[in-house]
């Protein structure tokens, strides 16, 4: 809703709500729904959105502003709530929940053992019909990357024919191992039916069960001097033994787990699972949610595992997270009664599962930065998303060059900002940077804003005056050393200010003082992405999954993270300041010759004024006044 005003619609709602466990619905003005939420009473929880603002958290805060219906679904206990909680959000995605990104149906592989002669094949409906199903499979690549290793290993019919037994030759499939032709009853059912076994047991994750039988098969088929099929069967044992030496081996324990790791940047978050299965690991997706920023990890943990799992067909006896969810307990009992038998949610403290969540989450920081990269380097995902940029912003040209500033420091300590360009939506990273700010006492992101900019433009409006001449004297170094000529100071074609109405305000301020108001400039509000416009009441609010707003996000984390980078360096040299600094007489070259001489402050300390006297650029009076310091 647009102010704090209760509509006489909501009220009536409100006054009908019952004490009751349930979930709760929340629409906007267009009637899409923007969140739902699970309550153990629904009366006092949905209430709780309508008291005062100001004891909101800033997201519910915000989630309020837009609410103009919402409904509610009894049930019978906390339990159920979390489970209709958990499908409504994967149906729907509404904007403010944490949300699986893009969730459709997974896929599974299917083995269709009601069938006479079984297949096994990729299907993303899961049906009450008696077949085994594996997965889920977070993309299609990595089931078909599964379905093709069983079918090297294992001889099951790929084909959708009748099988009848009367065929008068097989396919090449027989020839090249790859079947054992049920279709000319090359084999028998109860053949067949063994190689079925195996694969079910493969994709259980029961390699030692297929080796074992296969060993059998071999031995026998060797005993009845049927050395052509012992050998066929030995070159699959090879196979198989192979593959499974290259899958890591996890753990010395026999045991089914499903391990988790995470890594989150901004709105988004990534998480990798590690199916584990006997010793080895069989297999990992990478999964992607949305809707994170300013969420605790557990509550992003137990939304992931509900909506996850909400579909799974198969669930381990252990599920190991890297820290704990909300309402872990209730996740057990959810997944223990969908297994039928006892499911534990842990987070290891120490061993090996301890070190396979670790390296799961390190898996997910590299799969989210691989994801940021590809995404970059997709040009028509760039192109596309400074077109939206310029529809929306209502910009008199596509931009070329983009600027992105912000501020850091702690407790005003150490501060300095950054700017990063991109162009053609791509990161100039030689054009970065970083500016240590001086005319600001104190945590002002204001007045640090309004300095940085003034340098910045300050120098652009030289460059233009001495022919492109620029001076870079008050600036730092980047990450390399920069070309202090003019490249890095060409206008851009849009400014972006990490900040609100207010850092936006101090920029726009400056910028008018030094002729450069021409060039367009927006605030990023921290939280939700809202763009601030100068002279324009209402934020501009770029569509949910938008080429554009990942473009802004991905300029915003880059100037923060080039921001903190920066001020880790300069807050750690002014945290290590030598006894000798404080020494008169004592500067950078004669404090360096001491310390190369002694090796430290307490050998220094310990010597006699006639070996410090012998250093180079030192007086015996010198000598004396730093051993009379120290």
């Amino acid at each position: 809703m647009a102010s704090s005003t209760i509509s006489e619609k909501i009220r009536k709602q409100l006054a009908a709500l019952p004490a009751r466990p349930g979930v709760y619905i929340m629409r906007n003005a267009k009637g899409e729904v923007i969140y739902v939420g699970k309550a153990a009473k629904l009366k006092d929880r949905v209430r709780s959105y309508f008291g005062s603002p100001h004891m909101m958290e800033p997201k519910t805060r915000a989630l309020r502003e837009h609410i103009e219906d919402f409904e509610y679904i009894v049930v019978g206990n906390a339990g159920e709530a979390l489970i209709l909680e958990a499908t409504l959000i994967k149906r729907h995605q509404p904007f403010f929940n944490i949300r699986l990104k893009d969730d459709k149906r997974y896929p599974y592989l299917k083995v269709d053992v009601q069938n006479p002669w079984p297949r096994v094949y990729i299907t993303r409906r899961i049906e009450k019909d008696g077949a085994r199903y594996f997965g889920p499979y977070a993309s299609a690549g990595s089931v078909r990357a599964t379905l093709d290793l069983t079918k090297k290993l294992f001889p099951w019919r790929s084909c959708t024919k009748e099988i009848t037994g009367k065929d008068a030759r097989p396919c090449l499939d027989y020839y090249i191992k790859r079947c054992i032709a049920p279709c000319t009853s090359f084999c028998t059912s109860e053949e067949y039916g063994e190689v079925v076994e195996d694969v079910i047991l493969f994709l259980e994750g029961k390699s030692d069960d297929v080796l074992r039988r296969l060993r059998h098969q071999m031995e026998a088929a060797a005993e009845r001097m049927e050395y052509e099929r012992a050998a066929q069967v030995r070159d699959q044992l090879r196979s198989i033994e192979r593959t499974v030496e290259r899958q890591m081996v996890s753990t010395t324990r026999k045991e089914d787990v499903d391990i988790f790791g995470i890594a989150r940047d901004g709105d988004q978050a990534c998480v990798q699972v590690f199916f584990v299965r006997g010793t080895q690991m069989i297999g990992r997706d990478t999964f992607v949610l949305e809707g994170v920023r300013d969420e605790a990890e557990s509550a992003v943990l137990a939304n992931f595992l509900l909506q996850y799992y909400e579909g799974a067909q198969y669930i381990p006896k252990l599920v190991a997270i890297p820290s704990d969810a909300e309402e872990r307990a209730t996740i057990e009992e959810l997944l223990t009664e969908k297994r039928g038998s006892l499911v534990e949610v842990r987070v290891p403290e120490r061993g090996e599962k301890k070190r396979l969540v670790e390296l799961a989450g390190d898996n997910a920081r590299e799969a989210l930065s691989h994801m940021r990269v590809k995404w970059m380097a997709d040009a028509n995902k760039t192109e596309q998303a400074l077109e939206q940029l310029m529809e929306e912003l209502s910009l008199p040209e596509m931009p070329h060059r983009i600027e992105c500033y912000d501020n850091s420091n702690i407790q005003g300590t150490s501060p300095v900002s950054s700017m990063v360009v991109f162009i053609d939506g791509k990161p100039a990273t030689n054009q970065y940077r970083r500016f240590k700010v001086k005319t600001v006492v104190g945590a002002d992101d204001f007045a640090t804003m309004a300095e940085v900019l003034r340098r910045r433009f300050k120098n652009h409006a030289k460059t233009a005056d001495q022919g492109e001449q620029g001076d870079s004297a008050n600036l730092e170094a980047p990450d390399r050393v920069a070309d202090r000529g003019t490249e890095g100071w060409e206008t851009p074609d849009l400014v972006i200010i990490d900040g609100g109405r207010g850092q936006l305000g101090a920029a726009v301020q400056v910028m008018r003082e030094l002729g450069v108001h021409h060039i367009p400039a927006v605030g990023l509000a921290k939280r939700f992405e809202e763009l601030f416009v100068p002279d324009e009441d209402e934020p501009v609010v770029l569509p949910r999954g938008s080429e554009a707003l990942y473009l802004v996000q991905r300029l915003r984390d880059e100037a923060h993270r080039f921001a903190i980078t920066f001020h880790r360096q300069v807050r750690g040299k002014s945290s290590i300041q030598s006894a000798l600094d404080t020494i008169p007489g004592i500067g950078p070259k004669r404090k360096k010759a001491l310390l190369r001489k002694f090796g430290s402050v307490k050998q220094i300390r310990e010597a006699d004024v006639a070996e410090i006297a012998s250093t180079v650029g030192f007086t015996s009076a010198l000598a004396e006044k730093v051993k009379a310091e120290l």
